[in-house]
Parts: C-alpha cells; sequence; structure tokens
C-alpha cells in the first residue's frame, strides 16, 4: 500500500539523514558533470511531420539551392545621417568588407550581395530588397545549412563578428533571423532568482522560522539543479526547445517548493502533538507525501500527453519539462524527510522574529507556540468557509459568473508567433526588426518560399509567377531559381505584413488553397509554400486542431485518477469543471493582456501580440496538473476528516479551514515565481508567467475557497458516492485508496458511502 511504503520511506530518510543528503550531493555533481561532458544547448526547431511547409522543404532540399537551411541577416546603416549606399564610397567599402568577413564564417554557404547588386544599377539592388528605395538601409542575407549542422556555436561566431566591426566600420550593423530563434539562449537566470527570493520571503512569513523556510528552498534547489542538468543531456542527443529549460525553472520551483510546504506543513502538526520527529517525518510523508505523488503524476502524465498534437518540439518540451517533476516528487519522499530528521525538534516552534510576525504581537504573547497561532488562522478560515457553506447559491452562482466573464475573450484567442517586432528595443533582433521594416516593408521580415515541381510542364512557372504577384497579400516576388538537374523552381515571395500578422497567415492559406492550385492546373505539377513564417503557422494550426482531443484525453485522464484517488463519481467530476473553469478565466486575461494590450505595460510588453501557437496546449497541460496539486491535497484532508466524523458538513470546513492556510502560502509562492518570469524579454516567457501566475490565482482563491465549498456542500454526501459495482472493480494497492490508509498513518477509518 502507498501510504505504508511511503511511510517506511520518509522514516528511514529521517533516521539516517546525512545518508541521504549525501546520495542527493553524488547525484547532483553527477548530473552537472554529465551535463558539461555530454550536454548540448537547447535549439528550437518548429517543424512537424505531414506539414505542406515540410513538403516545400522537402523540394528546396532536392534542388539543392541551400534555402532549406537557416538564415541570418545583417542589417546596416551609415553612422553619417547624410550617407547613402548610392553615392558613398566609404559607406561601400565597409559594407564589401562585411560581407567578406561574414562568408569567412564557419557553415555559411553564402551571403547576398548588395554592393555587386548596385554596380549592377539601383534598381536591381532595390528590386532585389538588398538595398532600400532611399540608399540608407542595406540587407545581407547569410545562408547556412539546415539546423541539424549547425550549433549555437554559429550563432557566438556570427554575433562576436557584428560586436567587432561595429567597432570597426562606420556602420550602425543589426543582427537577426532564424539562426537566432533557432540557438538564442533563454533569458530565465534573473527571474529564477526573484522567484526563490520571494518564496524564501512567503516561507518565513508562513512559518516564522528561518529553518522551516530554508528546507523547501534547499529541496528544490537539489531538485532543479539534477532537472535541469539532466535536461541539458538530453539536449546533446535530441534538440530541447530553447522555452524548455525557462518552463522547467518555473515548474520546477514551483511544484518543488509547493510539495515541500505540503508535506513541511503536515510534519510540523506532527510535532505540535509530541512525535518524535523521526515519526513525525515519516507519518508526514505518508499523508501529505501521497497527495504529492498522486498530483505530481498528473502533471507529469499531462504533461507527456502533449504527444497527442504530433509536433516533435512540444513532445521533448514535455518530456524535459516532466523530468523536472518527477525529481521534484522524488526529492518531495526522500530529501526532504532526511532535512526534517537532521532538523529535529527546532521545526516544532517559531523563532522570536517569526513569532512576532506571525502573531502582530511582540513580548510575551509572541513567545505563544506555533500550534496556537496557527489555530489563529485556522479559525479564521474556519469561519470564512462556515459563511461559504451556509450560503452555497449565491457565492456558487457569483463566483461560477465572474469566472465566466474573464473566459469570455477566449472567444477571440488568435494563435500565432510574435516576431521580432515584439522583442525589447534593447534587443538587436528588434532593432534589425525595426529598420528591414522601415527600409523595405514589414513583409520583408517573413519572406515565403514557394518550391514548385513543374513535371514537365513548360508554362506553369510563369503561370505560377503571375498568380502570385497578383495577389493583394503579396508586396513582390525576387527573381525565380530553377535548378537544372531536377528542374524544382523556387520563388522567394515577399508578404505586404509583418510575420505575425493575421493577415499573414490568410496570405499563405489563400495562396495554398486558390492561387496555387488555380495555375497550376489539373497536371502533374506540384507547388508548395514553405519558409520560416509558413512553418510557424503550420504548427499554429496543428496544435489548435489537436487541442479538442488533448483536452478530452486529459479530462478523461484526470476524470478516472480521481476517482480511483477518491473513490467517487462526483468529486472528480466537479473537480474537472472546476478546473476548466480556472485555466479558461486565465485563458481570457491573456487575450486581454496580449492581444488586447490591457496592462501590458506592466510587464514590459510593448506592442500588441498574438498567443504563441503552443502554449495554450502547454498551459493546459501544466496547469490541469498544477490545479490537481491543490485538488487532491485539500480533498484528501477533506476526505480525512469524512472518514473520521462521518459528517459531510464538517468534513468540508474543518478540512478546508486546515489547508487553507497552506494552500493560500503555496498559491503565493508560485504566483511569485510564475510572475518573476513574465518580466522576461522573451514574449513567450511573459505568457507562460503571466498564464501560470493568473491560474494558480484563480485557483486558488475563487476556485478552492469559495467554489469547492459552495458545490461540495450543494451536493452532500453525495460527493462520495460510488456504486457499488464500481467500488468492486476499482483498484486499490498502490493506485486506490483504502480505509486502512487511515490507520497506517494515525487516523480512524469509517465506511464509504456506496450505493447498495
Amino acid at each position: 500500500m502507498l501510504s505504508k511504503a511511503l511511510l517506511r520511506l520518509g522514516a528511514s530518510a529521517a533516521r539516517h539523514p546525512w545518508r541521504v543528503i549525501a546520495a542527493w550531493l553524488i547525484a547532483a555533481t553527477l548530473a552537472v558533470l554529465a551535463a558539461v561532458a555530454f550536454g548540448g544547448r537547447t535549439a528550437d526547431s518548429m517543424t512537424a511531420p505531414g506539414l505542406d511547409s515540410g513538403r516545400a522543404a522537402e523540394l528546396i532540399e532536392r534542388a539543392g539551392t541551400g534555402q532549406e537551411g537557416m538564415t541570418a541577416q545583417m542589417v546596416v546603416t551609415p553612422l553619417d545621417d547624410g550617407a547613402t549606399f548610392f553615392d558613398d564610397d566609404g559607406a561601400r567599402t565597409a559594407l564589401t568588407r562585411l560581407r567578406a568577413e561574414v562568408k569567412r564564417l564557419p557553415h555559411v554557404l553564402g551571403t547576398s550581395d548588395p554592393v555587386g547588386a548596385l554596380d549592377t544599377g539601383r534598381d536591381t539592388a532595390v528590386r532585389g530588397g538588398l538595398v532600400s528605395a532611399d540608399g540608407r538601409i542595406a540587407v545581407v542575407r547569410v545562408q547556412y545549412p539546415d539546423q541539424s549542422r549547425l550549433s549555437a556555436e554559429d550563432l557566438d561566431a556570427l554575433v562576436d563578428l557584428g560586436d567587432r566591426l561595429r567597432a570597426e566600420l562606420p556602420l550602425r550593423i543589426e543582427m537577426g533571423g532564424h539562426l537566432f530563434y533557432a540557438f538564442s539562449d533563454p533569458d530565465g537566470g534573473a527571474s529564477e532568482l526573484i522567484g526563490l527570493l520571494a518564496a524564501a520571503a512567503i516561507l518565513f512569513l508562513a512559518f516564522g522560522s528561518l529553518v522551516a523556510a530554508a528546507l523547501p528552498i534547499g529541496m528544490a534547489v537539489f531538485g532543479l539543479t539534477i532537472g535541469v542538468a539532466t535536461m541539458t543531456v538530453l539536449a546533446g542527443v535530441t534538440d530541447v526547445p530553447t522555452f524548455a529549460p525557462v518552463l522547467g525553472s518555473m515548474v520546477g520551483l514551483g511544484v518543488g517548493i509547493d510539495y515541500a510546504l505540503f508535506v513541511l506543513a503536515r510534519h510540523r502538526e506532527y510535532l505540535a502533538c509530541g512525535l518524535d520527529p523521526h515519526e513525525a517525518a515519516g507519518r508526514a510523508v505518508a499523508t501529505a507525501g501521497r497527495p504529492v505523488v498522486f498530483a505530481g503524476g498528473t502533471v507529469v502524465v499531462s504533461i507527456l500527453g502533449l504527444a497527442v498534437a504530433n509536433v516533435p518540439f512540444m513532445t521533448v518540451g514535455g518530456l524535459a519539462v516532466s523530468i523536472v517533476v518527477l525529481t521534484m516528487v522524488l526529492a518531495s519522499v526522500t530529501l526532504l524527510p532526511a532535512f526534517l530528521g537532521a532538523a529535529g525538534p527546532r521545526l516544532a516552534r517559531a523563532g522570536r522574529v517569526g513569532r512576532a510576525l506571525q502573531t502582530g504581537k511582540p513580548g510575551r504573547l509572541a513567545r505563544r507556540r506555533d500550534p496556537a497561532a496557527g489555530a489563529a488562522h485556522a479559525a479564521g478560515w474556519r469561519r470564512w468557509i462556515g459563511h461559504v457553506s451556509q450560503h452555497p447559491v449565491p457565492y456558487a452562482i457569483g463566483a461560477a459568473g465572474l469566472l465566466l466573464t474573464a473566459t469570455l475573450p477566449v472567444l477571440g484567442l488568435r494563435v500565432g508567433l510574435p516576431d521580432d517586432g515584439s522583442l525589447p528595443h534593447s534587443r538587436t533582433e528588434r532593432r534589425a526588426y525595426d529598420l528591414v521594416a522601415e527600409g523595405f516593408g514589414p513583409g520583408t521580415n517573413g519572406p515565403l518560399v514557394i518550391a514548385a515541381d513543374p513535371a514537365g510542364d513548360p508554362g506553369v512557372l510563369d503561370r505560377l509567377v503571375a498568380a502570385v504577384a497578383a495577389d493583394p497579400g503579396i508586396a513582390s516576388v525576387a527573381p525565380t531559381h530553377v535548378d537544372r538537374d531536377t528542374g524544382i523552381a523556387t520563388l522567394v515571395v515577399f508578404p505586404t505584413t509583418s510575420p505575425q500578422d493575421k493577415a499573414t497567415a490568410d496570405t499563405i492559406a489563400r495562396l495554398r488553397t486558390d492561387v496555387l492550385p488555380t495555375a497550376i492546373g489539373d497536371g502533374p505539377a506540384r507547388a508548395h509554400v514553405g519558409g520560416a513564417a509558413a512553418s510557424l503557422s503550420d504548427v499554429g494550426q496543428r496544435t489548435s486542431q489537436r487541442l479538442p482531443a488533448f483536452v478530452a484525453a486529459v479530462l478523461a485522464m484526470s476524470f478516472l485518477l480521481l476517482m480511483l484517488v477518491f473513490r467517487s463519481i462526483l468529486v472528480p467530476l466537479k473537480a474537472v469543471l472546476l478546473n476548466l473553469l480556472s485555466i479558461g478565466a486565465a485563458y481570457g486575461i491573456m487575450v486581454a493582456v496580449f492581444q488586447w494590450g490591457w496592462g501590458g505595460a506592466l510587464i514590459g510588453l510593448d506592442a500588441t501580440v498574438p498567443i504563441v501557437s503552443f502554449i495554450p496546449m502547454f498551459l493546459f497541460a501544466i496547469l490541469f496538473g498544477l490545479s490537481m496539486d491543490y485538488e487532491v491535497f485539500l480533498l484528501s484532508r477533506v476526505r480525512e476528516e469524512y472518514l473520521r466524523t462521518g459528517d459531510n458538513g464538517t468534513a468540508i470546513v474543518e478540512g478546508i479551514s486546515r489547508t487553507a492556510r497552506i494552500i493560500t502560502s503555496a498559491a503565493l509562492i508560485m504566483v511569485a515565481v510564475f510572475l518573476s518570469f513574465a518580466v522576461a524579454d522573451d514574449p513567450s516567457a511573459k505568457m507562460f508567467g503571466l498564464g501560470l501566475a493568473t491560474a494558480i490565482f484563480i485557483d486558488a482563491t475563487v476556485v478552492r475557497m469559495v467554489l469547492v465549498p459552495a458545490t461540495m456542500t450543494l451536493l452532500g454526501r453525495t460527493n462520495w458516492w460510488l456504486p457499488k459495482w464500481l467500488d468492486r472493480i476499482l483498484p486499490r494497492g498502490p493506485v486506490g485508496t483504502d480505509d486502512t490508509d487511515a490507520e497506517s498513518t494515525g487516523g480512524a477509518p469509517r465506511p464509504r458511502l456506496v450505493d447498495r
């Protein structure tokens, strides 16, 4: 039985703390050494099998034009305000040197030649998109091979060259392109530190003890070190997306500190009852540790369910984040009880400063033991839960109406991928983006590549070029390149709108469904739309199409798991519906902030952006799992009280009031950690941080402290109803629960309510 196994595990770790701590130190050291020796750097590969952009890439690769690979661009303008590349020989000479230096970089296949185009004629350079019409801005496009042959070192080499040439040439040099998107390091280090400091402050206020506050932080740091190091090793084997370390740190810190908080709070309760620290640690792991295992398992299974999208980078990213969560679960039931055993009885009472903070009164009154302060807090929550239970209908209707109102903006949800124009002005990618848009138009930042196989039809290319150029969403078409051996043609076309603009996605769809089929006709020729903008649009559509199936799978899995844990039908059904409400409200607030711009300046958002295509699915997986943390922790305590008293009303009030303080503290920690990432430069990190923080705040306040007691009161004893036939076939043991669990941890068993 799981409770007995956790009891033995926790007690053993508490009796031999230094052995366990030494084992974790060795594991962390080995993980870091493995990351240094075998690890790789993160890289983004926004592709998925079976997409039209993938078929275009296959044709381009067959043609051997090099356009199937990655690109970067160096955007330059003379430092002299009056100079132009049309008439300034010094600027041209500097541009020639820049291009020559770039060509010598490793893995560079070739570059565009603005100066060569100018020597041919001003109109040639302008029409080719190499020099702006006013002569002030020039673009050197850099062609690399496909991503599998590149690494972050190639990006470092380009950036280092740009930094050196800025000091040597009379040019302003900015850089951007797909190479930056694929290999830029995430900016999460400062956010992690801010999150840890905020968590430490909240823990100190919650427990009033530096020792008690330090233990969850120490456990989370251990777990995060091993988890991120393992993620780095995984990056040496396959492409781990750049958002994975940021998201892993975000979720890992949140759940790790939360799990430790749950176990530590129960441990201090047992110490207050006079139990030996070793026995208290064992019982804490057996009672609070079991919800941690179930909740962590739910998070992992939900995240791994991202594989249903059939988008490789999402599957690998989910696996990487799951590794961090699993590490935190393992640390909660092994490393934390070792810390508790090493701390001994010191955790039974708060320090002098902590007592003053908890009671709000210095001196003699502040010398009260923790349980008294805890009882006072519990009494306040008991009064609130009792009040809600006495008026369940208005509270249920009001809270549900509030969340449904917050969900309404989801009707305007638009997925896409924020381009470099959404980055802060401090980033060179943003400055390069602005220069290109100023000189050539916004669509130049996201060119499309049309790959066509004429299949022996001599006139198809002329028809394709004419049809594409005539489309209102296309600003210009570069000269067609035809491979002599294969006959495959590639057309680089520039939309009139920016890559993240909805009109660009509409243009891509129109080209595929109307323009290209009409130009090709019924013959054997075929054409596909590729390029970075098309690939990102395709991935967004793929995730949107798979989202309903993924949501249904996660809901079904969560319902079954909760039914096994709590031996009830209505409790898991209610949990699923309430979690949907809180996640829907978080989605709505994200739309209002990022798409409508409401309060965007507060998190450093310079412009409105679409919701990143893969974030709704990722958020649903993570949030549904995290919300189950509170659900399992809270309902486990309610069920304990119900088994002890047999009275539903008492169980609701006592169970929720006894866990309210811990859930509130845990939620504050998670919100602080997640919000610390909402101020990062990258819009994806902002969305993850704000979305997670909003959902956890709503879940721990409106849902857990209003909707849960109101709905459970309305349902009465039927909360725990389970048909007799279903009770017989549901497993017990490691997955399900039975009443002997209460005996193993010191409780008194009571019969379940089943349909006779």
